[in-house]
């Protein structure tokens, strides 16, 4: 079996495991731990989203479907950006995917060629650099830790090189929250215009935003050729475990990547082509409203517990530093675990080892008591003179 095993695909011995479902795992086995690890609501689906595949299933809907999608719902996310964004798209410009984390892949696989190169602003999710990587590119970090999370254009232009081929943005950021200002876009869109870059934007938190004036880069309709705009039905509507997203690109572009699409999953499922529909038009306000009450306190009680946080305008993460405690972002949760029975997730895992992600979308109890934990373990990090 040892010999079978150095015969894989040697992209495969670089790849890592995320750290979010390690330390959740870890939580698992950890009696009486409170996880504050996974980005998942806690809202059940909406039930008007639960009625319509069950509609669907009543009405046989499940045989094979158009590889990108039913054309009632490719027609429905074009009409849904174009509100939002004010673009122009059709449902030649979309295809379904199996969740945003299939659209980033088939985007970054579609144009990346081996040593092609891929600039993320970190802190970031490990998605982007894993794929970078098993596409055989090269991953660009950008740091944004010293300027609250905000991109630089002049540092950003310092980065790309002949072999840069696109720059990916997640605003909201999972793990910060943040949302880049106006300023960050701005410097994205002329460096991607001056360089011919394609810009993939993954604004899967676009609907969880705490404030008006927030924008996307998606808005810029001058990048449309350039751009691919994942999305996601999993965090707005509670619908994590059913895997549905969708990308938006140029329609030359679409027809190349479909290939690349048709082979990967064939198609989304038929019955739920329906749902999708019907979450569109679901006002996840409710949601949100929660979400903005349960951050106020989280933040609230950082500042009590005495971790610097930048507070964050979307999504439900916050990203505390634990730089003056003296201790690296791993080391602190699995002690944090052991200690307390407390999980959240390192910082390192992000780009960042000297913050910690906690997530809030989880009920108020635990939140209370996560958050009591928290203040025991940098209590006693600060009594062995670590701060």
């Amino acid at each position: 079996m040892g010999i079978m095993k150095e015969k894989l695909n040697q992209v495969m011995y670089g790849a890592q495991r995320s750290a979010i479902r390690e330390f959740s795992n870890l939580a698992k086995a950890t009696p009486g731990c409170v996880a504050l690890t996974l980005g998942e609501p806690d809202f059940d689906t909406p039930k008007e989203v639960e009625d319509a595949v069950a509609e669907a299933f009543r009405n046989h809907e499940t045989h094979y479907i158009p590889n990108n999608g039913t054309l009632e719902l490719r027609t429905r996310i074009a009409e849904f950006e174009n509100e939002r964004n004010g673009h122009s798209y059709t449902a030649d410009n979309v295809i379904v995917t199996a969740g945003a984390e299939e659209g980033v892949f088939l985007s970054l696989f579609g144009i990346l060629n081996p040593g092609d190169e891929v600039i993320a602003p970190i802190p970031a999710f490990i998605i982007y650099e894993e794929i970078t990587k098993l596409c055989r590119g090269t991953f660009v970090p950008l740091d944004t830790s010293d300027t609250d999370f905000q991109i630089d254009k002049a540092r950003l232009e310092r980065l790309i090189t002949p072999r840069t081929k696109a720059i990916v943005l997640n605003s909201p950021n999972n793990p910060t929250g943040c949302v880049l200002d106006q300023k960050s876009l701005d410097a994205v869109h002329d460096l991607a215009k001056e360089h011919g870059l394609f810009v993939i934007a993954d604004d899967v938190y676009q609907r969880l935003v705490y404030k008006d004036g927030c924008h996307s880069i998606a808005e810029y309709e001058d990048l449309k050729d350039q751009l691919f705009l994942v999305q996601s039905f999993s965090k707005p509507y509670a619908m994590t475990g059913w895997r549905m997203g969708y990308v938006c690109m140029d329609a030359e572009i679409r027809e190349r990547l479909e290939l690349l699409h048709q082979f990967m999953i064939t198609s989304t499922p038929a019955p739920f082509q329906r749902a999708a529909i019907e979450a569109l038009d679901f006002d996840p306000t409710p949601f949100l409203k929660t979400y903005e009450k349960r951050r106020a306190f989280m933040l609230r009680r950082l500042s009590e517990i005495g971790l610097p946080v930048t507070e964050p305008d979307g999504a439900f993460y916050v990203f505390p530093s634990i730089r003056e405690l003296g201790i690296g972002s791993g080391e602190f949760c699995r002690r944090m675990i052991r200690e307390v029975g407390l999980a959240a997730t390192p910082g390192f895992a992000f780009g960042c080892d000297d913050h910690i992600r906690l997530t809030y979308c989880y009920g108020d109890d635990e939140l209370r008591e996560g958050m009591d934990r928290l203040e025991k373990f940098v209590r006693i990090l600060e009594s062995e003179g670590r701060a």
